[in-house]
């Protein structure tokens, strides 16, 4: 049957109103759901399946190119990884979505850099006032009282204060122990030692690495400091350089303890690097979930 000329011309109209309106009876494809697949990377990577991680950010960045903290993501952990081509991608997209972000993603992993290349060093540097002294806390036994690893880092950090006179001191760490935290417990042990008390200064939230760096370095430029040595044990020396870097913190010094200190001096293998790039994408504030 032969259909008339404008019969033909009306249906043609609908089918491509439909077309643009949505209004079909073919059902939408949907993506998929980049908040879920970036949430679940960020678990992969807090559980150690790095590979894992970095196939749902690819499937990410597929469904949407723009997303800078996942190509943020993908950088850093393409790096970890040794995949050299996804690295250069990622970065290379990264800095022509969000040049900013690009540029503090090359910082984190500047960061790093320098926290693989720190040697634990228990001789005190010499610094003026405009350098802090930062000493990390370490969990309190249960009647608040000091356990032997943190009066190891005191140790250290008051052979360092001794050294450098002049220049203030924070001690950092939350994580109260019979209504104790950390730092009131490390401050009071270093006024115990003589030091003056108006010279401590007590930063009690903390209860990470990461907060100790965050915290801290506002503590430092409120106290007019513009750069700290950083005083915790050897095998913690090179994920705290990281994190306070990552922060905004120049660090001068490295100050640790003697205990372990001949294991800790070889740089650390890949593997071992882990938990300094897991640390620095935390201290870099990329978000954990969303």
């Amino acid at each position: 049957m032969k259909i008339p000329r404008h019969w033909k011309l009306l249906l043609a109209t609908w089918v491509t109103a439909a077309a643009i309106t949505g209004l079909s009876d073919a059902p939408a494809m949907a993506g998929p759901d980049t908040n879920a697949l970036y949430n679940s990377a960020q678990r992969a990577f807090t559980d150690g399946d790095d590979a894992a991680g970095r196939a749902e950010l690819r499937q990410l960045i597929a469904a949407d190119p723009a997303d800078a903290e996942a190509l943020s993501l993908q950088a850093i952990w393409s790096h970890y990884a040794g995949d050299l081509p996804a690295f250069a991608d990622s970065l290379a997209r990264l800095t022509a979505v969000d040049p900013e972000l690009a540029q503090g993603t090359n910082n984190v992993l500047g960061a790093i850099g320098a926290a693989v290349g720190t040697l634990p060093n228990p001789l005190p540097a010499i610094v003026g006032p405009q350098t802090g002294i930062v000493v990390l806390g370490y969990g309190l036994l249960p009647d608040g009282s000091l356990r032997p690893e943190l009066v190891n880092r005191l140790t250290a950090a008051w052979l360092q204060a001794v050294a450098s006179p002049l220049s203030p001191i924070i001690v950092t760490g939350g994580n109260p122990q019979n209504g104790i935290t950390e730092a009131e417990a490390m401050r009071a042990w270093l006024v115990g030692k003589g030091l003056p008390a108006s010279r401590i200064n007590v930063e009690s939230r903390a209860g990470s690495t990461v907060q100790n760096a965050l915290f801290s370095t506002k503590m430092l430029r409120d106290v007019g400091a513009s750069s700290a040595v950083v005083v915790t044990s050897p095998n913690h020396i090179r994920r705290a350089v990281a994190d306070f870097i990552v922060a905004g913190t120049q660090v001068v010094g490295a100050t640790t303890s003697l205990e372990q200190l001949v294991s800790q001096l070889p740089p650390p293998a890949k593997q071992s690097q882990r938990g300094i790039y897991l640390d620095a994408t935390r201290t870099f504030q990329l978000a954990t979930s969303r």
